[in-house]
Formats: C-alpha cells, sequence, structure tokens
C-alpha cells in the first residue's frame, strides 16, 4: 500500500452522512445522497495522492464500502441474516461468507 492509501484508510469518510430516506415501498429511495458522499470521497482520495500512481482501487472501494454496508444491514435487520440477504439481493450464503470475512458472524 502506498502511503496516500494508509491516509485515505485512516480517513474513514467520518464526515459524509448517508441520508436514509423512509418511503412508500412502492417508491424508489434516492441514491443522490450516497452517490455523492462516494464521489466526494474520491475526490479527496485522489487529492491525497497528488499524482502518485496507484494499483487496485477499485479492491480498496469494495473494501471500504463493503464491511460498513454489512454492517448497518445487520443492524437494520436486528442480525436477521435471511432479511438481510434479501435486502442486499445476494444470496444468504454469500452473505454468511462475507459476514465471516469481516469477523462479523
Amino acid at each position: 500500500m502506498v502511503k496516500a492509501d494508509i491516509i485515505m484508510l485512516e480517513q474513514r469518510v467520518n464526515s459524509d452522512v448517508l441520508i436514509v430516506s423512509t418511503i412508500n415501498a412502492q417508491d424508489k429511495v434516492t441514491q443522490k445522497p450516497l452517490r455523492n458522499s462516494v464521489k466526494q470521497a474520491l475526490k479527496n482520495y485522489f487529492v491525497l495522492l497528488n499524482g502518485q500512481d496507484i494499483k487496485n482501487l477499485y479492491e480498496l472501494v469494495l473494501a471500504e464500502i463493503e464491511q460498513p454496508l454489512l454492517d448497518m444491514v445487520m443492524q437494520y435487520t436486528r442480525g436477521n441474516q435471511t432479511r438481510a440477504a434479501l435486502i442486499m439481493g445476494i444470496n444468504r450464503g454469500t452473505l454468511r461468507k462475507k459476514l465471516k470475512k469481516y469477523g462479523m458472524n
């Protein structure tokens, strides 16, 4: 990992706020606040890179997002893995593997 990677990991998007709208189940939830937060975090990351090359950015971003996503969905479902898997649109076995990967089982 380059120095900028470590800085980014340490500065987890603490200041960004994920706005979750609760609306009628028939309506779609807007993804704009989440998208904007991710975009801003990436802009900040590229500023920190200051022109340095980076490899595996895709994997880095996924790793940064996946664990908090799993944590929040599991909290939302009060630990119900079946419901969490449905919400996330993944198989329950896949969910279990991901939870195990992050020591969240």
